[in-house]
């Protein structure tokens, strides 16, 4: 029986004097005795057409009752004292320098630490409720382990006009990313559909007749002996891991991609042992969100911002023997 979210169905079999509450406790052991309670007195249990505010109730053999359990409430995030990298700010937007590492809002196994989390306290709340609670003046996302630029909203007016110059798709945005072989051609542009996989609801796949249409940009700007290569993405769409999977389906998959895993990477070829282990053994995708342009929601002016590649990337573009600088510029 699924108790998560819904109306539970009961009927007493006992007779007379026994309390309510007691007796949800009997019947609904997943749950604990004081959230019966609190589903108790906030109107969530009947009996028959008849709503039961009382856990002192005696429940009589026959009576039938009805539990409603509704959807968990998210948690509202809290402020927190992270530093963040600030580029740009003033009194309707912020454009923040993610590190590799950090979740961009609140999610299950991941309530604290997030740039939502450092955003309430570097905003002193004021924020874009647009979202829901746990996404404020998010307008867009990187993942995780991706590092790189992330223009976030402090006011509804702003957080949708910045919304719908991504729906446009006007929205500038290069990644530079360090992927397994070289792309073929060394410059092109991939137009595939992606949507959530059928077979692990945790991954993103290349569709033919369904999902969403995504299009990337690529040039591949620096290869070591065909083994591994540094590659310029440009989107023209923001679909959920699409540099990910874009690379992947063309034979390219990021170097440190836990998700889409590139088969026999170990089996590198052309490159000195201990440069191969380095590479294998690189902690997160290899990807960086490196410049960010838009028009500024109420001004019209046009933005740009970059930034450098973070020290990680660079110890592996400099052990590939891929480095261009110290600079994405």
């Amino acid at each position: 029986m699924n108790m998560d979210i819904g109306n539970i169905f009961f009927t007493s079999p006992a007779s007379g004097e026994q309390r309510l509450d007691v007796f949800l406790r009997e019947v609904m052991p997943d749950f604990s005795r004081s959230r019966l309670q609190k589903l108790i007195v906030s109107g969530n249990v009947s009996l028959d057409e008849t709503i039961i505010t009382d856990k002192d109730f005696r429940v009589q053999k026959g009576d039938c009752f009805t539990v409603f359990v509704p959807p968990a409430e998210e948690a509202q995030p809290m402020a927190e004292n992270i530093k963040i990298d600030v580029v740009y700010e003033n009194e309707d937007l912020i454009v923040v320098n993610k590190p590799a590492g950090m979740t961009v809002h609140p999610a299950p196994g991941a309530y604290h630490g997030t740039l939502v989390n450092a955003l309430l306290y570097h905003c002193q709340n004021n924020l874009s409720g647009v979202g829901g609670v746990k996404r404020p003046g998010i307008v867009h996302r990187i993942d995780k382990d991706t590092s790189g630029l992330l223009v976030v909203a402090k006011n509804d007016f702003t957080h949708q006009k910045l919304a719908e110059q991504f729906f446009e798709h006007s929205i500038e945005r290069t990644y530079y990313a360090v992927v397994y072989g070289c792309p073929e051609p060394l410059n092109g542009t991939i137009v595939k559909n992606i949507a959530r996989s059928r077979f692990d609801r945790k991954k993103m796949a290349v569709v033919e007749n369904s999902g969403k249409t995504a299009v990337t940009h690529y040039e591949c700007l620096k290869t070591n002996n065909g083994a591994v290569s540094l590659v310029k993405c440009n989107l023209e769409t923001g679909r959920t891991h699409q540099i990910r999977v874009h690379m992947a389906s063309i034979g390219c998959n990021l170097v440190g991609d836990q998700v889409y895993v590139k088969n026999g990477k170990t089996q590198i070829k052309g490159i000195d042992a201990k440069v191969k282990d380095f590479i294998n053994t690189f902690p997160r995708q290899a990807l960086h969100a490196a410049s960010l342009g838009f028009v500024h929601p109420r001004s019209g002016k046009k933005l740009y911002f970059e930034v450098d590649f973070p020290q990680d990337m660079l110890l592996l573009l400099d052990n590939c023997s891929l480095k261009l600088g110290t600079s994405t510029k």
